[in-house]
């Protein structure tokens, strides 16, 4: 059990520095908000699952668990709000976006408003 502890441990503190090496060095916000996200809630993961296995007590394992839970669930809507409130003031660079389905929804929703 020490063993998977240890590689589990180990794994979630390399994805978080991934992670934070990634806010540091992505070029827009959209890419940051994405390395802030994706790794850190793995290596979270994984850092719980470390925990579990090496303390090995079924009263913490849930609470370790809920917090997996609450990051899986909070983690997306807020990254979603930081990218639609950095798109709304313009810190988006549209020439790195391959689409950009939010400005082709807003002017439809303005056309039709106007109609």
């Amino acid at each position: 059990m020490m063993i998977a502890a240890s590689v589990c441990l180990i794994a979630g503190c390399l994805l978080t520095l991934v992670a934070a090496i990634g806010v540091a060095r992505f070029p827009d916000m959209l890419a940051r908000m994405h390395a802030a996200t994706k790794p850190q809630v793995l290596g979270l993961m994984l850092l719980m699952a470390g925990l579990a296995f090496g303390l090995g007590s079924s009263q913490l394992t849930w609470k370790l668990v809920l917090v997996v839970v609450f990051q899986l669930l909070t983690a997306p809507v807020a990254a979603h709000m930081v990218g639609r409130a950095g798109y709304r003031t313009g810190k988006v660079r549209s020439d790195l976006l391959v689409r950009d389905e939010l400005t082709e929804d807003l002017e439809r929703a303005r056309s039709r408003e106007e109609s």
